[in-house]
Parts: structure tokens; C-alpha cells; sequence
């Protein structure tokens, strides 16, 4: 029987098997306003017969936005075009949905990929970007405005309200994100947050602002929903944050509360030495789960029926996520499936598209045609 097909559970959440959709930034966005290309992409990712759709990284406040084409739900307009799209998901299939809450920090104010994905200075039309420390991301690139307290109580209650927001669609979890360099991940790490107050310095220090906010989000919204963490495992450069340190977070977390922790890494610095490989960050994972006991999600170049499996099958996480390898491969969970023996779900118009060689593919089925 197959691992990678058996149900899960992330706190409240439960899903029918344990691949999950990771996030993936759109840059389609109208103002924060998801768009008929929300619809399409998300749409048929619904349909993909995984168990779990994250959607990408939403900006909590403008500023907080990787690009200005980001995704947002700051607003009620954010909040009305983004239903839209969840109540059509909700007509034709069953996968729970969890929304990404971000705030880009430092790496605000940027193209998007395939206009370079370089940074927007203010003269250029930009906007001035927020961090735990004034240091810029890169050499040239705008230098950010080291957050007060005020700035810190604001961001906060950003992400409460963003949260009360994804509640109130209907939604079944949040992923706050706290990897790839963004503003939760630059406080994290000494190589962006040189603060000498209690935000900075010491590792619990540094750990204190995205721990209070996990608590604020955790408290604004209900029990039946699950609220995990984004986390960058380590930096890939010597000095920053890494698997020790991530071990700690993880551990704070789940003292609050956490549903799960999905593992990645990198992002905070142009320096970082990435030994990418298939499934390079599942050790990661694999470390955190044992040390920590949280539902872990792992993910990075994990492209393989067998290969998420294995992952599975011997423990190193209870889910895996896949990104660019399902964008690929819309339908990577039913070849999976086909090539596990197992069954997915799929809706019923592609039925008849179940190969005559995978009798119980999409289950019990029954079709009929005059």
C-alpha cells in the first residue's frame, strides 16, 4: 500500500493524501486583487488530485509585497476578488485550501522574474522598503528603514487581519511565512537583524518577534483552523541562521500551538552556497520532525513517484510539496497514483480519461454513454 496516498492530519486540517501544492508567487496580481489568472492557475492545481493547495505568498500591507503585482488580502477588495476564486474551487473539488501570509521586508519593491526580479528603487517607481536592521539585501539595492516599535505593533496587526480575512473565506489553514529572506526569516537571522534591543542579538531575541506573531495570528483565529510556519532551514552561508537554530524555532513552536512546520531554505543573501540536488532540503525536514515532534512538510526538487515515497515511507516528513514540478506536471498526483497502485481523486468529466490499464485509478467510478 502506498504511503504517499494514505490520509494525514495537520492539527484540525486533514487531507486525503500527503502531497501538497507549495506556494508559488503568481506576479498577476491587480492591487492585491487576485485575477482571472488566479482562477485559471489555482483552478486547475484544484483538480490535480493532491491533498492539500497552499496559495502563493499574500502580502499582509502593500509594502509588504515582493512586487507590485503581488497577491495581497489587506483589503476588502483583496478579500471579494479572492473569493471569487475559492467559491469556484469549492464547486468542483474537495482539496483544502491554506493561504500563505507574507511580508517581503527588504526584498519588497521588486520585478518580478521575468523582468530580472531586480530591486525597484524609489526614483524607478518603487516604494521605500521595512526590516529589523538598515541593511539592504544586496550591494545598490535600496537600503530598508530599520522597523520601531510602532512599525512592529503595525506589521503584527497586518497579519492578525489578514488572518481574520482567510478566516472568514472560509479557508481551512494559514501558512505564515518565515523563509527565503522575507521579513519574519530577517529577523531570524544575524545576517539581517543587528538590532540591540530585545528583538536582536541573542538567538531568543531573535526568535521573539515572528514567535509573537505566529501567537497573534494563532489567537485571531479558531481552533478549527490550522496555523503552521514557512521556515528556511538554513541560510546556505557561514554565520547566519541554520538547522540548530531551526531546531530551536521549531521547538517554540510547538509549544504555542503550531500545526505543522514546511521546510525549506535560503533567500536571505545573494552569498548563500546552494548545493541543490534531488530533495537537498529533506534532511532539513527530516531533523526537524524528530527534534521538534511537528506534522513537517518537505520540500525541494522532490520530482519522483518513488522518490516522495521513500520520503514518506521511511519518516523524514509526513508531507511533501511540490512546486515547479507540478506546475510541469499538473497531473503528477495521478501518474503518481498509476505508477504506486494507488488511488486519487479526480473530477468526474475527466473520468473518462483513466488509462485502461489503471482500472481503479479514480476509484469507484461508473460511466455510461448512449
Amino acid at each position: 500500500m502506498s504511503q504517499l496516498f494514505t490520509p494525514f492530519a495537520l492539527g484540525p486540517l486533514h487531507v486525503a493524501n500527503r502531497i501538497a501544492i507549495a506556494p508559488m508567487c503568481q506576479y498577476s496580481a491587480d492591487n492585491g486583487n487576485a485575477t482571472d489568472w488566479h482562477m485559471i492557475h489555482l483552478g486547475h492545481l484544484a483538480l490535480s488530485g493532491a491533498g492539500l493547495l497552499m496559495t502563493e505568498a499574500t502580502a499582509v500591507s502593500p509594502e509588504g509585497r515582493i512586487s507590485a503585482d503581488d497577491l495581497g488580502l489587506w483589503s476588502d477588495a483583496n478579500q471579494a476578488a479572492l473569493a471569487k476564486v475559492v467559491q469556484a474551487i469549492r464547486r468542483h473539488s474537495p482539496i483544502p485550501l491554506v493561504v500563505q501570509l507574507g511580508h517581503a521586508g527588504r526584498k519588497a519593491s521588486s520585478r518580478a522574474p521575468w523582468q530580472g526580479g531586480t530591486c525597484v528603487h524609489l526614483a524607478d517607481g518603487g516604494w521605500q522598503t521595512v526590516a529589523p536592521s538598515a541593511i539592504a539585501h544586496a550591494p545598490g539595492e535600496t537600503v530598508p528603514l530599520a522597523l520601531d516599535e510602532m512599525g512592529l505593533l503595525q506589521i503584527k496587526g497586518a497579519f492578525v487581519a489578514a488572518a481574520q480575512r482567510v478566516h472568514a473565506l472560509g479557508i481551512e489553514g494559514i501558512e505564515l511565512h518565515a523563509a527565503h529572506g522575507y521579513l519574519l526569516h530577517q529577523f531570524l537571522s544575524p545576517l539581517s537583524n543587528q538590532r540591540s534591543d530585545a528583538y536582536g542579538g541573542s538567538l531568543d531575541n531573535r526568535m521573539r518577534f515572528p514567535l509573537e506573531v505566529y501567537e497573534a495570528v494563532r489567537a485571531a483565529v479558531p481552533a478549527s483552523m490550522a496555523v503552521g510556519v514557512r521556515l528556511s532551514a538554513t541560510d546556505w552561508v557561514e554565520g547566519g541562521w541554520e538547522i540548530e537554530q531551526s531546531v530551536r524555532f521549531a521547538q517554540e513552536l510547538k509549544q504555542l500551538g503550531a500545526d505543522f512546520i514546511h521546510v525549506s531554505s535560503g533567500g536571505i543573501s545573494p552569498q548563500q552556497q546552494i548545493p541543490v540536488g534531488p530533495g537537498y532540503q529533506v534532511a532539513f525536514a527530516e531533523r526537524i520532525k524528530r527534534d521538534s515532534g511537528l506534522p513537517t512538510i518537505s520540500v525541494g526538487l522532490i520530482t519522483e513517484a518513488q522518490q516522495a515515497e521513500d520520503i514518506i515511507a521511511n519518516g523524514q516528513s509526513d508531507m511533501v510539496a511540490l512546486a515547479r514540478a507540478i506546475l510541469f506536471d499538473p497531473r503528477w498526483p495521478w501518474h503518481a497514483a498509476a505508477q504506486l497502485g494507488a488511488q486519487v481523486s479526480a473530477p468526474p468529466q475527466y473520468w473518462r480519461s483513466q488509462p485502461r490499464e489503471f482500472k481503479n485509478l479514480f476509484g469507484d467510478t461508473t460511466l455510461g454513454q448512449r
